[in-house]
């Protein structure tokens, strides 16, 4: 019978916040088990992350660079990762040397679970779309995962502990626990039948064998466990069992030794083995020490037990530090303290706190501490913060200054170049071809990207499609933008690219891996080995190959119009990180990145709530009541996992925590921790420790000095440049605001529409004139009139579905007033006029005139928006019907003779007199109970009046153009940029 090794008290280490834990650890390993020959190949490190690896390996080079035994040689030791339940590292096959590989199943493809999951739901919930699956799928693995990790039976769901909450849950919640049952039994069930295992569970049985081999027969050589900190019950066993080998030992980062035993107490149960339930709700799961505390537990060791470690690293801070950080996250009750702590206690000598007005200046700023830093050889800078945008603009804001410092939490995959063009790919499809997927995809930077001349060419056709596919959407479908294109060379262009899209827009439902096959077809076909070449496309390659690979499996099918969405959430889940070969002493880590990590000055971005800490996300699936009944962390564990990441940035000899005061929400609200900095610091120290210098900066580096307002535009052409036809519509516009004539009409600058622009009044007045032209002249039903034209408009379905019912009420309304007034005859519709008025000539389209009894003519403009008021009139702003009538008298309509009397707006617009609840007919003359507007017998004066001092000083006069002459007068932003109108409004 074997005799068991006796056992030995564990050994377990911490090294505090202060000391720097990377080369805190190398500097107690090097002189413990270096040997002269081999140094340090028998050593065996366990870490929790390949980043963690590496990290290790940096501190080792600095530490046999600074104790110049580097020229010697430098055997490192073996370094393999043992997890962390916040990175997604596969550690099985890093076990089975230790002959756990026969003996535990394989573990299933992640990519294949989750697709089978979702065809599992799709049994339970039928009517669910196919990307809500999808995504309802990757919760589900996400929560199996965590009760995996816990050893949660999936019996325990059923248990006592659980049922003795459901009382307490709302309907949801109870029937998204019985579907994650259901689901997780289904499962399960097809796990036995193929011989496999979830990721989870074989880490698992790996830790548990892992633990009993080395328990039975420890290893010859030193096995180390370090900056692990998962509390997943198997590692924390089998980090318990390398504590206890005859030369193992676990150290534990940022441990905080200082803490007081009452303080330690009140963190709560923490997992404790006699507590029921193991999390209570009263535990300070926000406190950066409970995690450890958990661990601790489920390992057996009592905290007298946990050691000091007995050296310090490179760049230590002073001691002091962590007794500030141990006051600064206290407990609620335990914060009380701080009203007697001492000065030396509430000291932080190193950090300083840096307030900037919005995110691009802290982005500005944060960079501006780089580069000063950077100035000091062999300094060190590390910039941490969970927001990946703020890290992307302090990147860009380096490379003003030619240094290269890439994210390393990476890029998710969708923000990638590659990334984008596979997603603009799946859109263009799902959208029929609309205006802004394809355009966005036609353009794309890596679409005929080889040869600049070809790209050059290609550029040219895709802006000049750009341009008439501007303005209200089209119907979709590539023949609609075959139709835009013509009969040329733009046509001609457009009939080789059909082919490569028409698979992707005209494919029904499908197999998930034949929609897969078709986008990397068309990418292959538009970008070709561009799409492919570089980091974000060897990613996209990978993830396009395993979704392939498991989706043709499984059989999955979905909807081409839910794919971009699926693929959307699928993709962000991949992130791209930077090749090496950044600058060497500056680094930006998210905070799973900078863990173990050190530099001379840290960097702590993004203090604001919602940010660092994140908003707690509750499971989908399963009710807080229930997670804590089963001894799960619930949600706001993380906000401690945050705060345990902020201590140890903490800990750098120099720390600068740094927010933005708004963010592009508005006001934003400083973090807890940033809070309880300033209020440990107190009135007294706190302005000592506040950073003012280099925000000044920040707001300098891009201000050339005092920038005069610019003046209001008063622009005066020559005599030669102002000799131009005026239209009726322009004349109005020369009357209210000179400048929008100046840059219309003499200038000659048109309103851009944006692609899949609204239906604005413009759209909506070409719509209705050309139904009511089309109807006078043919004398066909008004109904049927209005469907040929609206159909050769060519107009998105959707659009004219919201727009027909509008338009033909007004319509019908129109034909029914034509009708109730049987003695008017229309005698004109929508022709042009033209006159000359001392040599200046002018021009106009009506819309109808019509001939009345007594042979007098009535001038009528349809309106499908609002009618200019009396006070416009009279003003001179709004006389284009008299302008018009003029026109009309001066024989500038030949094919009718009379003398305009009668001026009316029909309007098409919503009515409360009206039939049909739209239309009126509305004058501008003041007639009746109307109380502003023009006389009858002085309107078409006034409008010549008006007409002839507009000529005198703008057309045939010298008077400048100003922009908004009048600004009471209604008008158009159209050139509103163009004048720069809010930089000299305010001055006026």
């Amino acid at each position: 019978m074997a005799v068991l090794p006796a056992r030995i008290a564990p050994r377990v280490h911490a090294i505090a916040a202060h000391r720097g834990f990377a080369d805190a650890l190398v500097a107690g390993l090097v002189p413990r088990y270096a040997d002269a020959e081999l140094g340090l190949v028998r050593l065996t490190l366990l870490l929790p992350s390949t980043r963690a690896i590496r990290t290790v390996t940096e501190a080792f080079i600095r530490h046999f660079g600074e104790s110049g035994s580097a020229r010697a040689g430098l055997l490192l030791p073996r370094m393999v990762v043992v997890g962390d339940l916040d990175l997604d590292e596969a550690l099985g096959p890093l076990l089975d040397p230790l002959d756990a590989g026969a003996a535990i199943p394989p573990a299933v493809e992640p990519t294949r679970r989750w697709l089978r999951l979702a065809e599992l739901i799709a049994l339970e919930r039928p009517g669910l779309p196919g990307a809500a699956r999808l995504r309802l799928a990757h919760e589900t693995a996400r929560t199996m995962d965590r009760l995996l990790t816990e050893e949660i039976a999936p019996d325990e769901l059923l248990g006592d502990l659980v049922l003795d909450t459901l009382g307490e849950l709302a309907g949801h919640w109870r029937d998204s626990l019985a579907l994650f049952a259901r689901l997780q039994a289904r499962w399960r069930h097809e796990l036995e039948e193929r011989g496999e295992v979830d990721a989870a569970a074989r880490r698992n049985l790996l830790f548990r064998h892992a633990a009993q081999v080395w328990r039975n027969d420890p290893p010859a050589t030193p096995v180390i466990a370090a900056g692990v900190t998962s509390a997943a019950p198997a590692l924390a066993r089998l980090l318990r069992v390398v504590s206890e080998l005859p030369q193992g030992g676990v150290v534990l980062p940022d441990f905080d030794l200082a803490l007081p035993t009452h303080v330690w107490d009140e963190l709560g149960y923490a997992g404790a083995p006699d507590a029921v339930p193991p999390l209570a709700r009263g535990d300070a799961v926000t406190h950066p020490q409970y995690h450890l505390k958990l661990l601790l537990n489920r390992m057996g060791v009592a905290r007298e037990e946990v050691q000091p470690w007995h050296r310090a690293g490179l760049g230590a801070a002073p001691p002091s530090r962590s007794q500030a950080l141990s006051s600064l996250f206290l407990p609620p009750s335990a914060s009380r303290s701080w009203i007697d702590l001492p000065p030396e206690k509430r000291r932080m000598a190193g950090v300083r706190l840096m307030t900037s007005a919005n995110p691009e200046e802290e982005a500005q700023a944060i960079a501006l501490l780089v580069r000063e830093a950077l100035e000091v050889p062999t300094r060190r800078v590390s910039v941490v913060t969970p927001d990946r945008g703020l890290a992307g603009r302090v990147a860009h804001h380096l490379r003003r200054w030619s240094i290269q410092a890439d994210d390393s939490a990476g890029v998710p995959l969708p923000q990638t170049a590659a990334g984008r063009l596979f997603l603009l790919l799946a859109e263009t499809g799902a959208q029929g071809a609309a205006p802004v997927p394809l355009v966005g995809l036609l353009q794309h930077p890596l679409v005929q990207a080889g040869d600049p001349a070809t790209r050059a060419r290609w550029l040219e056709r895709v802006r000049r499609l750009d341009l008439l596919l501007r303005g209200p959407r089209r119907a979709p479908g590539l023949d609609a933008i075959g139709a835009v294109a013509g009969d040329g060379p733009l046509g001609e262009w457009w009939a080789r690219i059909v082919p490569i899209l028409a698979p992707l827009v005209e494919g029904a439902g499908a197999p998930l891996a034949d929609l897969m096959d078709r986008l990397v077809t068309a990418g292959e076909e538009l970008a070709g080995e561009a799409l492919w070449a570089r980091e974000d496309g060897r990613a996209l390659a990978g993830f396009v190959e395993d979704l392939r690979l498991h989706s043709r499996a499984v059989g999955t099918m979905l909807d081409p119009a839910e794919l971009p969405a699926a693929l959307r959430e699928a993709m962000e889940r991949v992130a791209v990180r930077p090749p090496y070969g950044g600058h060497p002493r500056v680094s930006i880590y998210g905070l799973l990145e900078s863990r173990m990590g050190r530099a001379d000055l840290v960097i702590c971005g993004g203090l604001n709530e919602g940010v660092w800490p994140a908003t707690p996300a509750t499971d989908p699936l399963l009710a807080p009541a229930v997670l804590r009944a089963l001894g799960v962390p619930g949600a706001d564990f993380r906000i401690g996992l945050a705060a345990h990441d902020l201590a140890g940035a903490l800990g750098a000899p120099e720390v600068v925590l740094s927010r933005a005061e708004r963010d592009v929400g508005g006001p934003a609200i400083a973090s807890r921790f940033w809070l309880r900095v300033q209020a440990l610091l107190g009135e007294d120290l706190l302005p000592r420790h506040t950073e003012t210098r280099i925000p000044d900066l920040a707001r300098k580096l891009d201000t050339s000095g005092y920038d005069p307002a610019h003046p209001r535009p008063r622009p005066v052409p020559t005599a030669e440049q102002r000799q131009v036809r005026i239209s009726v519509t322009a004349l109005d516009r020369l009357r209210s605001d000179p400048y929008q004539f100046y840059a219309s009409s003499i200038l000659r600058l048109k309103e851009l529409q944006p692609l899949d622009a609204e239906p604005d009044a413009a759209w909506r007045g070409t719509a209705a004139h050309a139904i009511l032209e089309a109807w006078h002249r043919s004398g066909r039903p008004l109904a049927e009139v209005a469907e040929e034209e609206l159909a050769r408009l060519g107009q998105h379905p959707l659009m004219l579905a919201l727009w027909r019912p509008r338009l033909l009420q007004g319509l019908t309304w129109a034909a029914a007033e034509i009708a109730r007034h049987p003695e008017r005859e229309p005698a004109l519709f929508e022709e042009w006029g033209e006159m000359e008025v001392r040599g200046v000539a002018i021009f106009g389209k009506v819309d109808r005139i019509d001939r009345l009894p007594g042979g007098e003519l009535a001038v009528i403009d349809y309106k499908t928006g609002r009618t200019p008021t009396g006070r416009e009139v009279e003003a001179g702003y709004a006389l284009q019907l008299g302008t018009l009538g003029l026109m009309a008298r001066a024989g500038g309509f030949p094919e009718v003779e009379g003398e305009p009397t009668a001026f009316e707006y029909w309007t098409l617009a919503k009515s409360r007199t009206s039939e049909t609840g739209f239309g009126a007919v509305i004058t501008p003359l003041l007639v009746g109970a109307k109380r502003s507007g023009i006389p009858p017998d002085d309107f078409l004066p006034e409008a010549e009046r008006y007409l002839h001092d507009a000529l005198d000083r703008w057309i045939l006069g010298d008077e400048p153009f100003t922009a908004r002459l009048n600004p009471d007068a209604p008008g158009y932003a159209t050139y509103d940029q163009l004048m720069r109108l809010d930089e000299w409004m305010g001055e006026l």
